[in-house]
C-alpha cells in the first residue's frame, strides 16, 4: 500500500508504464477516464503535487449518469467516457473526446496519461453485452471548470485515499432474477459506486499497491 496518496506519489508509482495497444476484436468498444488531480487550494485552483510538505491526497472525478430510458447504466455513478466512434483513431482518443463532451475537461491540453488498465467486458444484469471497455488513468496539470452535458446529472471530486485504503468499502443489495445479491461497492457520501466502475477502480488500486 502507498504510504501517501498524493498526486506526486501516484504519478511516481505509475511512471514508466507503457499503455497497451488496442485489442483486435469484433465486439463494440468504449473507453473511460479515471481522472486524478491535486486537491483544490483556497481559491479552487489545484495545488502543485510537490508544492508543500503535505500536498494532500489526490482527488478522483466521479460522475452520475443522467436518467435515460433504455440505458442499462442510467443513473449509475461512473467515470467519464463512452462508446468509440468511427472518427476515433484509438480508444485513448475515445476517452479524451468523451471526457471533453461529458464534463468539459480537455485531457489533451490539461492532462497527463499515467496508465491504461486492463480492458473489462461490459456486463448488464450478469450477462456480457458484446462490448469491451478500456479504462485510462490521467493526472490533471490544472483543473478547468466542469461543464456537464445532458448525459451527466452530477460530477464531484472525492479523495482517492479513503477509497484505496478500503475505508469506503461496503456492500450493495442488488436484485437479480428475484434473488438479492450483496455486491461489493464503494460509498461516497450517500452515493454508491458499484459494478463496472467498482471493478475498474479496484484494478487501479491493485496497480498502486503492487
Amino acid at each position: 500500500m502507498l504510504s501517501s496518496y498524493d498526486l506526486a506519489a501516484i504519478m511516481a508509482r505509475l511512471e514508466g508504464r507503457e499503455a497497451a495497444l488496442d485489442a483486435l476484436t469484433q465486439e463494440r468498444q468504449a473507453a473511460v477516464a479515471a481522472i486524478l488531480r491535486a486537491p483544490a487550494g483556497p481559491l479552487g485552483t489545484a495545488l502543485e503535487p510537490a508544492g508543500s510538505p503535505d500536498p494532500g491526497e489526490a482527488e478522483l472525478l466521479l460522475i452520475r449518469r443522467a436518467e435515460h430510458p433504455g440505458d442499462p447504466w442510467s443513473g449509475h455513478m461512473a467515470l467519464p467516457g463512452g462508446r468509440r466512434e468511427e472518427r476515433d483513431d484509438s480508444l485513448l482518443a475515445t476517452a479524451i473526446r468523451e471526457t471533453h463532451e461529458e464534463v468539459g475537461i480537455d485531457l489533451a491540453a490539461h492532462g497527463t496519461l499515467l496508465a491504461r488498465l486492463p480492458d473489462i467486458p461490459a456486463v448488464v444484469r450478469g450477462r456480457r453485452v458484446g462490448m469491451i471497455i478500456a479504462p485510462f488513468v490521467f493526472a490533471l496539470r490544472s483543473t478547468p471548470d466542469l461543464t456537464l452535458s445532458g448525459e451527466v446529472a452530477e460530477a464531484l471530486w472525492t479523495p482517492l485515499g479513503p477509497l484505496a485504503r478500503g475505508e469506503r468499502t461496503s456492500s450493495y443489495a442488488y436484485t437479480h432474477e428475484g434473488n438479492v445479491l450483496q455486491l461489493p461497492c464503494l460509498r461516497v457520501d450517500e452515493r454508491v459506486v458499484w459494478g463496472l466502475t467498482y471493478l475498474m477502480l479496484e484494478q487501479l488500486f491493485a496497480l498502486l499497491h503492487r
